[in-house]
């Protein structure tokens, strides 16, 4: 295969809409834009949420209450089965090594690790949190939890 035997999807590429070009077009005369009115207009476009001068719903509502989601502590989620996986007996894990692995991408506020799965390796796991039955089945595959 060649650069110039590439070709797109069948089906992805379109003709661009040519309007305005006769009745047989299907989109001649008023292009699609129906009769007269503000829509037909060159250059129209209304910002959504705009009523035609009327008070518009979000400002005739009361502001009313308080979410405090934005201090919600945000946890990356990390099973056992997944450690199972990426990481070989008698390793550490944190979050550093987590990056490494591709187990974690983004930004959080810490890692927990939760028991879904079993494990038979050895490893020392030093995140911000661990659930009970997690930390049981790490202790009992010989491994330590030590808490950051």
């Amino acid at each position: 295969m060649r650069l110039h035997d590439l070709k797109p999807t069948p089906g992805s590429k379109h003709r661009r809409r040519r309007v305005g070009r006769g009745e047989s077009s299907g989109l001649g005369k008023t292009s699609g834009k129906g009769n007269k009115g503000q829509k037909a207009r060159s250059g129209a476009s209304i910002r959504p949420g705009f009523e035609g001068g009327q008070m518009p719903l979000a400002r005739r509502l009361p502001k009313k209450g308080f979410n405090n989601a934005q201090f919600k502590t945000q946890y990356a989620i990390v099973n056992l089965v997944d450690l199972e996986i990426k990481f070989a007996d008698g390793d550490e894990v944190n979050e550093q090594t987590l990056r490494n692995v591709g187990l974690i991408k983004g930004t959080f506020d810490g890692v927990k690790v939760l028991a879904n799965g079993e494990l038979s390796k050895k490893l020392t796991v030093a995140v911000e949190k661990v659930s009970a039955t997690a930390k049981e089945k790490i202790e009992k595959a010989g491994g330590s939890v030590a808490g950051v």
